[in-house]
């Protein structure tokens, strides 16, 4: 006597569904992005937590732009629709004082971490090109050197006391020049010293760099540096992603 076939295998399910032969396959339901409201609220509260002055701030704002349109409104005697354009504009000066102050919260809860340099270069806008992992880095003292490349040539941003760093920053550009000598190098220190640039000031500040290069050229001197395969470790404590600040958040988007 033959043995039947395993009912199992050779049955499809009872609870499955039946689809049709030119039928679509059912897509997977996405995960809901949040409303911008809600990240608008999630900022604010996280703003507060670390600057509670900014409910008064954004409160003045808003009052004063309002109080600009009624004035205007009352003097050509349509006050009404002064208030209808001032509202409006009042709520833009808030959220825009928020994304401000919220920049400044973001940057303040990674200050003094490990990795914070790199996190404050992933905010640079486009046109250069950044690197997770720092170029150079003791391991001891979790002092480390990241680098980016744009248009004004390389700039390395160190990250611990001056005295400490600097060797590493001076091997690293004399590594570079060696095989880059045509290609401009410029030194930053993140911090809050003397002579040392805070890390909400230090996208700003690089793009006030003189413009040297082409993007041709970016994306030469990038490539050159990559085939290298310089590629550290990460000691235990430096992770840029989890101190790097959320830029959408900051700006309230």
């Amino acid at each position: 006597m033959a043995n039947s076939p395993d009912s199992s295998k050779s049955t499809p399910s009872a609870d499955a569904p039946k689809r049709g032969l030119f039928q679509r396959k059912p897509k997977e339901a996405k995960a809901k992005k949040p409303s911008q409201l809600k990240q608008i609220a999630e900022v604010f509260k996280m703003t507060r937590r670390n600057d509670p002055q900014v409910v008064w701030i954004m409160l003045l704002a808003f009052l004063a732009v309002v109080a600009v349109a009624f004035l205007i409104g009352y003097l050509l005697e349509n006050w009404v629709t002064g208030l209808i354009i001032g509202i409006p504009l009042g709520l833009l000066a808030a959220v825009f004082i928020l994304s401000r102050r919220a920049e400044k919260a973001a940057f303040a809860q990674i200050e003094n971490q490990p990795g914070a340099s790199g996190a404050a270069l992933g905010t640079l806008r486009r046109g250069w090109v950044t690197q997770d992992q720092p170029v150079a880095v003791n391991p001891r003292t979790q002092d480390a050197v990241f680098m980016a490349i744009g248009r004004p040539g390389i700039v390395l941003v160190s990250e611990g006391p001056t005295h400490r760093v600097k060797p590493l920053v001076d091997a690293e550009r004399k590594r570079l020049a060696r095989i880059l000598p045509n290609v401009t190098i410029h030194i930053l220190e993140s911090g809050r010293g003397e002579g040392q640039v805070p890390l909400n000031q230090l996208a700003k500040t690089m793009g006030k760099m003189k413009n040297e290069l082409t993007k041709v050229e970016v994306n030469a001197v990038s490539k050159r540096i990559n085939s290298l395969g310089n590629r550290l470790p990460i000691p235990k404590g430096i992770d840029p992603y989890k101190a790097r600040p959320d830029r959408k958040a900051a700006r309230g988007r």
